[in-house]
């Protein structure tokens, strides 16, 4: 049977985290679309091509990964995908709560799809894109934060 889910996020920028996610779905789904998410109500940093640019950079080497972006409700990008299954990535308590009102909110649009949610390794788990730019503001070092494909880029 042949398995894809959706991996949605503003990924502003992309994150180890981020790619831990990615490489673990990848043992679970031939397939993972990862959606690069252009919402307006988040100030990103990066533009919506940039995001695309550095997330295929950062996953060039992974044949399973297809990057998209979308503009829309997720369940309508999932429909156009025909994809029934979301990632999301939890990394506290607090996320949690946030997710699981979206994961909710998903499932009332549209009753056939599910989210799945995958905690990174340890070493990740403090790790966000709003971390990355705090550093970034400032100078200091993310190399250790982002992979290594995009160091250049950012």
């Amino acid at each position: 049977m042949y398995t894809k889910a959706i991996y949605p996020g503003t990924f502003d920028p992309v994150t180890n985290g981020h790619l831990d996610i990615i490489k673990r779905a990848c043992k679970m789904f031939d397939k993972i679309i990862v959606a690069v998410a252009d919402n307006k109500d988040k100030n990103t940093m990066y533009s919506l091509e940039k995001r695309v640019e550095l997330m295929k950079k950062a996953t060039a080497d992974m044949p399973k990964i297809e990057v998209d972006s979308f503009n829309s409700l997720l369940v309508d990008f999932a429909k156009e995908k025909e994809c029934k299954i979301i990632i999301r990535g939890l990394r506290a308590v607090s996320d949690f709560e946030y997710e699981l009102q979206m994961g909710y909110a998903n499932k009332s649009l549209d009753t056939e799809i599910d989210t799945i949610y995958l905690m990174p390794n340890l070493e990740n788990a403090f790790i966000s894109s709003s971390v990355v730019r705090s550093i970034l503001k400032y100078n200091g070092d993310i190399s250790h934060l982002i992979p290594k494909e995009i160091i250049k880029d950012l």
